[in-house]
C-alpha cells in the first residue's frame, strides 16, 4: 500500500488524515475545500437611469435634420474589388478605381447603384448578377485624373504620377508639324475582379433605432456615410473624413503666410433620441494659397521679392504640392527644386538631326529651351531655381513663373499665433448666421437627388430638429468676509470683494526681460489691487533688469544670466518671482524660465506681458498668483457644508485627465499626459498635478501605474492617492470620480478596464467605488434658442449658461437600452462671441448611484465644477479638473525642447510603442512647488 507522500508524488488524490477517535465508524470524513476567492465584479459601462427634470424648461433647436427611411426590406451588398494591369501589376494610381466603378455603373442595371469605399471596396443597393465577376476595362487618358493638356514642357517627359504609363515627348517647337510627332499612348487596359464579401440588411438601421444594435447596424451606418463622401467627391470637394470643402473663393479667408482658411461643412448620419438624423455643422480646414508659386512663397516667408527667399525652406514647403504648368495647363506633383538657376540648369533635349533624320541629344539650359524653343517669355525666373516635377533619377524642370498651385491643397503644419488668432476671429458666427449657413449647406448638397440615398428610401427633413432642454440655476459662490452671491449669466467680478483664502506675497522680486514696461507703475498698481482684494503683500525686494546686450543670446543663456543676478543680489532664495516677458504669447523665454524656477529651484513664478495695465488685468494676474501660492479666490458655498452631493459625506477623490500631443506633422514629438487630483477633502476647488511623457500620439495614459518592485509603484495614481491620504486627514477615498478629456467613442472600452488596478496600492481590502466621465468638446452638435414653439428660426442670442440637453445624444437608441447612452450635453458657460458649443459628457461607469435627479448631480456637481476654475471670474465650458490637466500638460511641455532628444533622454525614460526609441522624461518639480497649483 502506497504512503500519502507517494500518492502525492504520482499525482493521485491526496490521502485524508486518520479520523479522530470519537467519529462513528459508519461516518466517512470529507476533505474541506478551501474557501473560494471572491472575485470583484467586472466593471462595465452602465445605462442611463432616466432623464432628469430639474431646471427651467427651454425650447431648443439642434443642427440635426430628421431622416426617414422607407426601404427597410432591402440590402446593401459589399464587394471586394481587385484591379490590375494586363500583365498582372497592381494598380496604385489614385482615381483609377473611381473610373472603373463609374464604368460598372454604366454596365449594370439602374437598380444597382454602386458606391466606392477606398480603392478596394464597393457597396451596392441590390446584388450584382454574380458573386464573382471578372472583366477588362479600357480607360483613356489615365495618366492622372487631374491632367488635361499636353505633356511636360521639358526634355524628359511627364512625371507620370498616375499609373506609370510611358513617357511623353516634349511639346514641339512652333515650326514642327504636329502630325510627324509620336503621340503619347494614354489608353490602358485593366483586369477587374469583383467578389462578394457580405450582405448588410437595411433592417439593421431600423433595429438600431429601437436599441437592437448589432455589427450590421454599424456597417449600415458606415455605408450611409460613405455615400455622403462619394456624393461630395463627385462635386469636386476636398474630403477630410466626413467634412467636405467646395472650391469656391467666397469660402476662403486669408490667415497670412500663404495659408487660407477654407470653410466647408461636416455631414454624417447620426442616431439620437428622436431617431435617425443628418448632422450638419460648419467645418474649417487650412489650405495652401492657390495661384502663382512665387506669390505663395513670398507670402509664406514674408519677404519683398523672390530674390530674398530662403530656397531650402521653400523646397521643404513645396514638396508634394500639386501645380499646373502653363501654357499646357497640365498638373504635376512637385518633387523638389533644381540645384542651379533656370539659366544655369542643363538638360538633354532630344531633337531630330537635320541630316539623316535620326534623334540626337543636345545639352541646353531650361531657360534657353523655354525662351528660344518654346517662345515663352520669362520675366524673372531666369535667376531663380526651377520646379522639379520629375523622379529622383529623371528630373523634369519647369520655370518657377510658369507654375501655379492648384486649389484645395491642405496645409497640415502648425499655425502661428497670429494665424490662429486670425482663424478664430474670422470663423466666428452668431447663432442666427450659423443656422442660415447650415440650411444653405443642406440645400446646396442636393442629397435628395443622390441616387443611392433614393434607392435606400432615405428622405431628409430640411428643418432643424426641435427638442426640449432645461436651464440649471447657477451655484452660490463664497468669497472673503463670509460673503455669498449668485453669478449672473455665468459671470462675476471681484469689485468690492475680497478673496476667500488670500495667500501672503512675501520675499518676492520682479524680473524684467522686456524693454517696454513701466515697472514702477506696475508694482504700485499690483500692490494697491492686492490690498483691495485682501492679499497681504510686501514690497518687492528688487527689480532685476536684463542687460540689453544679452537680448540676442539664446533663451537658456538669458535665463541663466538673470539667475546669476538674482543669486548675487538677494540674501536668500525668493518665494515668488514676477517675470515680464517681451512677447505676449509663445515667448522663447517662457519654457526655460519655468523649468529653471519650478524644476531646479522650487520658486513660484508668474509670467506676464502687459500691453495695457488696468484694474481688470491686474485682478486677473492676482487671481493666478494667489492660486499658485496656495490660496483660493472663490469657492462653492456648499464645499464645507454636508449638502454637496456625493462628496461631502464620503471621502471623494476627483481626478482630471488629459493628454497633449505635438502639432500636426510632428509625429516624433512625445505626448504629455497630465492628471490632476483634488486635495484636502471635502474641498473640490483645490488641486495638484502629476505630469509624464509618453509615446507620440498615444491617447491612453500609460504611466498611471508603473511597478518598480513587488511593493513599490512610481505611477501617477500612486502619487496622487498618497497626496489625498496625507491632505485629507489620513483618509482613503471611498469614491473616485474620474473626468477624462480627448477620448473618442471607439476608445471608451479602454478607459474602464484599468480601474481595478487602483486597489492594489494602499490596501488590498480597500475597495472604492468609481464614476468615469468622458468630456468631449470637439464634436459637431450645436444647440440654438427657439424663438417660440411654432416658429422655426432661431434666436440671435446663444443659449444661456446652464443649458442641459438629453435628447441629442450619440448613444445608439433609447436611454434604458444601451450601455453607451448615459450621456448629456451641458452649456455651463456664457457664449459671448460666436455660437456656444456645449460639452458632451458620457458617464461610462457609475458605481456611486448617479441618476438624473435623485442625487442632483447635474445641478449640484457637474455644473458647479465649471465655477471653481481659479484663473477666471466666469463659468468655463468644461469641468475645472479637465482644464487644469490641459494647462499642466501644456506648461510642462514647454520645459523640453524635443527637437534634440539626445540631451533630454534618460535611462529611466519610457519606450515608444515600437519598443525602439526611449521617450525623453520631464524633469520632476521641486518639493516646494510640486503640490501647488503651479499650472494656474
Amino acid at each position: 500500500m502506497e504512503s500519502a507522500d507517494e500518492q502525492n508524488g504520482n499525482g493521485s488524490q491526496e490521502a485524508l488524515p486518520p479520523p479522530p477517535p470519537d467519529v462513528p465508524p459508519n461516518v466517512v470524513p470529507v476533505k474541506a475545500e478551501p474557501e473560494p476567492v471572491k472575485k470583484k465584479p467586472l466593471r462595465v459601462p452602465i445605462a442611463r437611469r432616466g432623464l432628469g427634470s430639474k431646471g427651467q424648461k427651454m425650447p431648443l433647436l439642434t443642427n440635426h435634420f430628421k431622416v426617414n427611411v422607407t426601404n427597410t426590406e432591402g440590402y446593401f451588398f459589399h464587394y471586394c474589388v481587385s484591379l490590375a494591369y494586363e500583365d498582372g501589376r497592381p494598380v496604385d494610381g489614385k482615381g483609377v478605381g473611381r473610373k472603373v466603378i463609374d464604368r460598372v455603373h454604366e454596365t449594370y442595371p439602374p437598380n444597382v447603384v454602386p458606391v466606392k469605399a477606398g480603392e478596394k471596396s464597393l457597396f451596392t443597393v441590390g446584388p450584382l448578377p454574380r458573386n464573382k465577376l471578372e472583366f477588362t476595362v479600357v480607360l483613356e487618358d489615365v495618366v492622372s485624373n487631374r491632367n488635361n493638356g499636353n505633356a511636360s514642357p521639358d526634355g524628359h517627359g511627364s512625371p507620370n504620377e498616375g499609373d506609370g504609363s510611358q513617357e511623353a515627348l516634349p511639346p514641339p517647337p512652333p515650326d514642327v508639324p504636329r502630325k510627324r510627332l509620336r503621340r503619347p499612348y494614354h489608353s490602358k487596359t485593366f483586369k477587374v475582379e469583383i467578389s462578394f464579401a457580405a450582405k448588410i440588411p437595411m433592417q439593421a438601421i431600423a433595429n438600431a433605432l429601437r436599441g437592437q444594435e448589432s455589427e450590421n447596424s454599424q456597417e449600415a451606418f458606415r455605408v450611409l456615410d460613405i455615400i455622403l463622401r462619394q456624393h461630395a467627391a463627385k462635386q469636386g470637394c476636398l474630403l477630410v473624413r466626413q467634412s467636405f470643402f467646395h472650391n469656391d473663393p467666397k469660402n476662403f479667408v486669408d490667415l497670412g503666410g500663404g495659408v487660407l482658411g477654407c470653410r466647408g461643412f461636416h455631414s454624417s448620419f447620426r442616431t439620437s433620441q428622436g431617431g435617425l438624423s443628418l448632422n450638419i455643422d460648419v467645418s474649417t480646414t487650412m489650405i495652401i494659397q492657390p495661384g502663382p508659386v512665387v506669390d505663395f512663397l513670398i507670402a509664406n516667408q514674408n519677404v519683398r521679392d523672390p530674390f530674398s527667399l530662403d530656397w531650402a525652406k521653400a523646397k521643404r514647403m513645396l514638396k508634394n504640392l500639386r501645380v499646373k504648368a502653363s501654357p499646357s495647363n497640365q498638373e504635376y506633383k512637385i518633387t523638389g527644386l533644381s540645384e542651379k538657376t533656370c539659366k544655369e540648369q542643363m538638360f538633354q533635349l532630344k531633337q531630330k538631326n537635320g541630316g539623316d533624320g535620326g534623334i540626337e541629344a543636345v545639352e541646353i539650359t531650361v531657360y534657353d529651351y523655354f525662351v528660344n524653343h518654346r517662345k515663352i517669355d520669362l520675366r524673372y525666373s531666369g535667376d531663380l531655381p526651377c520646379i522639379n516635377v520629375g523622379k529622383p533619377k529623371r528630373p523634369t524642370y519647369i520655370p518657377l513663373e510658369l507654375c501655379s498651385l492648384v486649389s484645395l491643397q491642405r496645409y497640415t503644419k502648425a499655425l502661428s499665433t497670429l494665424q490662429r488668432s486670425s482663424l478664430v476671429e474670422k470663423s466666428r458666427q452668431k447663432p442666427q448666421e450659423r443656422m442660415t449657413v447650415l440650411s444653405s449647406a443642406l440645400k446646396s448638397s442636393k442629397y435628395d437627388a443622390e441616387p443611392m440615398l433614393r434607392s435606400c428610401g432615405i428622405s431628409i427633413n430640411p428643418s432643424f430638429t426641435q427638442v426640449e432642454g432645461r436651464v440649471l440655476p447657477a451655484p452660490k459662490l463664497k468669497v472673503g468676509n463670509g460673503e455669498d452671491f449668485f453669478p449672473r449669466n455665468g459671470r462675476w467680478n471681484f469689485n468690492n470683494k475680497k478673496l476667500v483664502e488670500p495667500s501672503r506675497i512675501e520675499k518676492w522680486a520682479v524680473v524684467n526681460f522686456s524693454a517696454r514696461c513701466d515697472i514702477r507703475n506696475l508694482v504700485q498698481n499690483l500692490t494697491k489691487c492686492a490690498e483691495m482684494k485682501g492679499i497681504p503683500i510686501e514690497d518687492p525686494f528688487d527689480v532685476f533688469e536684463e542687460n540689453p546686450q544679452s537680448r540676442r543670446a539664446p533663451p537658456v543663456v538669458r535665463v541663466e544670466k538673470m539667475f546669476e543676478q538674482i543669486q548675487s543680489r538677494l540674501p536668500g532664495q525668493p518665494k515668488f518671482l514676477l517675470c515680464l516677458l517681451p512677447e505676449r504669447k509663445n515667448s522663447d523665454i517662457y519654457g526655460p524660465w519655468k523649468r529653471k524656477n519650478l524644476a531646479e529651484y522650487g520658486i513660484v513664478t508668474q509670467c506676464i506681458a502687459p500691453q495695457r495695465v488696468n484694474d481688470q488685468y491686474i485682478t486677473n494676474v492676482l487671481l493666478k498668483i494667489n492660486a499658485k501660492l496656495g490660496g483660493l479666490n472663490s469657492m462653492l458655498a456648499v464645499e464645507h457644508a454636508p449638502s454637496l452631493p456625493l462628496v461631502s459625506k464620503v471621502p471623494t477623490l476627483i481626478l482630471g485627465m488629459d493628454v497633449s500631443h505635438g502639432s500636426p506633422g510632428q509625429s516624433d514629438v512625445p505626448s504629455i499626459a497630465a492628471v490632476v487630483s483634488s486635495r484636502q477633502w471635502p474641498l473640490i476647488s483645490r488641486y495638484r498635478a502629476c505630469v509624464r511623457t509618453q509615446s507620440p500620439k498615444l491617447e491612453m495614459i500609460d504611466s498611471l501605474f508603473k511597478r518598480v518592485s513587488e511593493t513599490e509603484d512610481e505611477g501617477i495614481i500612486r502619487e496622487l492617492l498618497l497626496d489625498f491620504y496625507v491632505t485629507s486627514g489620513k483618509r482613503k477615498p471611498d469614491q473616485i470620480i474620474i473626468f477624462r478629456d480627448g477620448v473618442s467613442e471607439s476608445q471608451f472600452g479602454q478607459s474602464v478596464p484599468q480601474l481595478p488596478r487602483l486597489q492594489e496600492f494602499l490596501d488590498e481590502k480597500w475597495s472604492p467605488t468609481f464614476v468615469v466621465i468622458v468630456a468631449q468638446k470637439n464634436h459637431i452638435d450645436s444647440l440654438f434658442k427657439r424663438v417660440s414653439e411654432t416658429e422655426q428660426p432661431g434666436s440671435p442670442d446663444n443659449v444661456p449658461p446652464g443649458t442641459l440637453d438629453f435628447y441629442v445624444t450619440s448613444g445608439k437608441r433609447k436611454p434604458d437600452q444601451h450601455p453607451r447612452n448615459n450621456d448629456f450635453y451641458l452649456c455651463a458657460h456664457a457664449g459671448m462671441i460666436g455660437t456656444t458649443r456645449p460639452t458632451h459628457y458620457h458617464v461610462l461607469l457609475d458605481e456611486v448611484g448617479f441618476s438624473a435627479d435623485d442625487k442632483n448631480h447635474h445641478t449640484k456637481f457637474f455644473q458647479p465644477l465649471s465655477y471653481v476654475y481659479q484663473r477666471s471670474t466666469t463659468a468655463i465650458s468644461v469641468v475645472a479638473p479637465i482644464c487644469y490637466a490641459h494647462l499642466a500638460a501644456t506648461q510642462m511641455g514647454q520645459f523640453m525642447k524635443f527637437e534634440d532628444t539626445s540631451e533630454t533622454s534618460s535611462s529611466h525614460g519610457g519606450v515608444t510603442s515600437a519598443g525602439a526609441v526611449p521617450v525623453p522624461q520631464l524633469p520632476r518639480l521641486q518639493e516646494k512647488v510640486c503640490n501647488s497649483m503651479f499650472f494656474c
